[in-house]
């Protein structure tokens, strides 16, 4: 007789969907949570605004719901709630001190992300303690991914994309699709497999961290080949964005092109951010809006290699002439794509502004805590020994020229459409 508790109700990604979309729902009718403050400057403000007890409370609010969305999923997939109850709360806490250390002045000066210090924080403890089975089976880094997507959908607004201008979109288009085939193809030739190449292709050319994961999703890629494409683009963003503002003053480029280059080249939200404000306003405002049009290709992007990878990885064929069916694809499909655009196209088009407003602060704060437990799932399941090493060297190799080629192209097509 077959144990009920192991009995799949629903696949991971339709999993997500759900959550994703509950969560959404929720805080569309007011059911929104508080958003515990981080930031601080000194120790006197570390413990009376970050370690306050109001504060406390919020933080341990969020603790509540995320361990309700967790177990509810794995109640949906008929997986074991125990893990949830044991070994969440310590990623949790530890990705909390990860946001602490964000919230302090001299990271903020940085825009250094939570993510990546969610990431060193898991790396750290996870190369130097032995896991307990406990805490390993907490380590859901797929399912806290996918929820951090979904909502991550909302903040994705077409319309104001599109009105804050078309060049914008051309160039993420031009250079999305130039630098992405560049890069596949520059893999192949180096002999790097195509799991890993369409990850690093993803990562340089759309929009680092989110594209890497985005597409490992999309072609169910494996998790160590994720956290090496994750650590390249983390490693070369803030080199990129101390530089590269002043190799722009260097050449006399316009505060525009300046903008347009960096939002196009550097891989992460946060470090266009801070390179376009070391340039100028009008600078910080282009260089935000390319980098919108890239995020907004991201769910197009996973899309088109999800049918890609169906189509020439289908386990069903006889032979590589032999094309799945329509209905292998679609089973194949990575359905939390979908929840990404629904949740776009429903705060792009359904809801009123208003509505938006008033819910996007609290959704973008729970969507970034998805990514940083994400984050610390991720350094806290990796090993050293298997990122680094000789086998590593081709994909870092590769990674970099074609970040080169894309640091090029980018410039070229800034310059052209933004003078």
């Amino acid at each position: 007789m077959s144990n009920p508790t192991k009995r799949i109700v629903l696949t991971e990604d339709w999993t997500v969907v759900v959550l994703g979309f509950s969560i959404i729902l929720l805080a569309v009718l007011g059911v929104l949570l508080p958003v515990p403050s981080f930031g601080w400057n000194n120790t006197s403000e570390l413990l009376d605004k970050v370690l306050s007890g109001a504060n406390i409370q919020k933080i341990l609010i969020q603790l509540v719901a995320v361990v309700i969305v967790a177990v509810a999923g794995a109640l949906l997939l008929g997986k074991s709630v125990k893990p949830f109850f044991t070994g969440l709360p310590v990623v949790y806490f530890l990705t909390i001190l990860a946001l602490i250390i964000t919230g302090n002045s001299a990271a903020k000066d940085l825009n250094l992300e939570a993510v990546i210090f969610s990431l060193i924080i898991g790396l750290v403890i996870g190369n130097t303690v032995k896991l307990p089975e406990w805490l390993k089976a907490a380590l859901s880094t797929e399912l806290f991914v996918k929820v951090g997507l979904v909502l991550l959908g909302t903040s994705v607004i077409f319309s104001d994309i599109l009105k804050s201008g078309s060049l914008g979109i051309i160039q993420a288009l031009v250079v999305v699709v130039s630098v992405w085939y560049f890069a596949f193809w520059l893999s192949k030739k180096m002999g790097i497999d195509e799991e890993m190449g369409i990850m690093l292709s993803s990562a340089v050319s759309i929009c680092g961290v989110s594209a890497a994961i985005a597409t490992s999703g999309a072609i169910k890629g494996d998790s160590k080949k994720l956290s090496y494409v994750i650590s390249l683009v983390l490693i070369t963003a803030i080199p990129m964005m101390i530089f590269m503002p002043y190799a722009a003053k260097a050449m006399g480029l316009s505060e525009a092109v300046t903008g347009a280059w960096l939002g196009g080249t550097i891989d992460t939200t946060g470090a266009v951010a801070a390179a376009g404000t070391l340039v100028g306003e009008e600078a910080l405002k282009v260089s935000t809006i390319v980098k919108f049009s890239q995020n907004l290709l991201l769910g197009v992007a996973a899309f088109a290699i999800s049918i890609y990878w169906t189509v020439t990885n289908n386990p069903l064929a006889k032979d590589k002439d032999t094309k799945p069916s329509l209905g292998v694809i679609w089973e194949r499909f990575p359905k939390f794509v979908l929840g990404f655009v629904a949740a776009s196209l429903l705060f792009s088009f359904a809801l009123s502004p208003e509505t938006v407003s008033s819910v996007k602060g609290s959704l973008k704060n729970f969507q970034g805590l998805w990514f940083a437990l994400a984050f610390t799932s991720i350094g806290l399941e990796t090993n050293f020994a298997d990122i680094f090493n000789k086998d590593s060297k081709k994909p870092l190799y590769a990674f970099l020229i074609a970040q080169g080629f894309n640091i090029l192209v980018t410039l070229l097509v800034a310059y052209f459409l933004f003078r």
